[in-house]
């Protein structure tokens, strides 16, 4: 793939797989799943935009990840799973209208957060308990995180600054602080997911992302109207940690409980987002998530 002249020296010096071709995709994977393994960090496509994930159940590798990109714990990172199976070994009481959501939405970009388990071993930052999760629809994600399992993604940008669409995006923020860059060429839509809280007595849309409002509600209606604000003007469940996208997320992406981080986290945001804050995919969250995941 054609690459950025200013990036491309910078390329050579770092450890990017070009997933395009499938021989070097096979290897770059089994290199991610081993930077993975050591608590490294790597960098991975997803459906929105380009997400930076550590281990979901090494705190350490989950503090670096937050290291790089220069957030603290109240912006915890979104959570990235292979299979939506996964969501009931992850998330609790999850009601009946979230799974018709998870159903019809995943693969793709719709952040969901919700109550996490609580004998899971991570530590993914100030989650409040809740945890922000997605399925992305990109082939080189899946493959990853059905041989790792769940992934701690956010956008991969540093804190602030616009998602990355593209793996030398990615590589002009991080170099070699990560481990492998699975490059899949130009992410896929862009827009960071759309988070919805399910921690509370309705569902509420933390950010409208890719999935429109009016999409979201012809499978669950009471999404059809807005919420009410609560009584200081916050309609999440503890808001959004990271801004990325998530909702705490991203990715890219969101959790509930922090802000989303701005990354649209998607994962992003984001695609690309928090538990308690954010999506890895590059979008704004309402309360300002631009980075989550995914």
């Amino acid at each position: 793939m054609s690459r950025p002249s200013g990036a491309r020296e910078r390329l050579t010096r770092v450890n990017v797989y070009d997933c395009q071709d499938p021989a070097e995709r096979t290897t770059g994977l089994d290199e991610a799943v081993n930077a993975l393994g050591r608590g490294a960090l790597v960098v991975l496509p997803t459906d929105t935009v380009y997400g930076i994930a550590a281990d979901a159940f090494d705190g350490r590798a989950v503090a670096g990840l937050l290291a790089a990109k220069g957030r603290g714990r109240q912006m915890p990172p979104p959570v990235l799973v292979g299979t939506v199976e996964t969501l009931d070994g992850l998330a609790t009481e999850v009601p009946a209208v979230v799974r018709d959501l998870v159903k019809t939405f995943w693969p793709g970009p719709l952040t969901i957060v919700c109550l996490a388990q609580p004998s899971l071993a991570w530590d993914l930052g100030d989650t409040d308990g809740t945890v922000a999760l997605r399925m992305p629809a990109d082939e080189t994600a899946i493959a990853l995180l059905r041989r790792t399992g769940p992934l701690a993604v956010s956008s991969a940008n540093l804190s602030g600054q616009p998602s990355p669409h593209t793996a030398a995006q990615a590589v002009a923020y991080f170099g070699d602080k990560v481990a492998v860059y699975l490059d899949a060429g130009r992410a896929g839509g862009g827009t960071a997911s759309t988070i919805v809280d399910a921690t509370g007595e309705r569902l509420t849309i933390l950010r409208e992302g890719a999935l429109s409002r009016a999409e979201l509600a012809a499978v669950a209606p009471e999404l059809a109207e807005e919420a009410e604000p609560t009584a200081d003007g916050d309609t999440s469940s503890g808001a959004m940690a990271d801004g990325d996208t998530s909702s705490g997320a991203t990715a890219d992406g969101a959790s509930s409980g922090a802000t989303a981080d701005g990354a649209s986290s998607d994962g992003a945001s984001s695609d690309g987002a928090s538990s308690a804050g954010a999506t890895p995919d590059g979008g704004t969250a309402a309360a300002g998530e631009g980075d989550r995941a995914r």
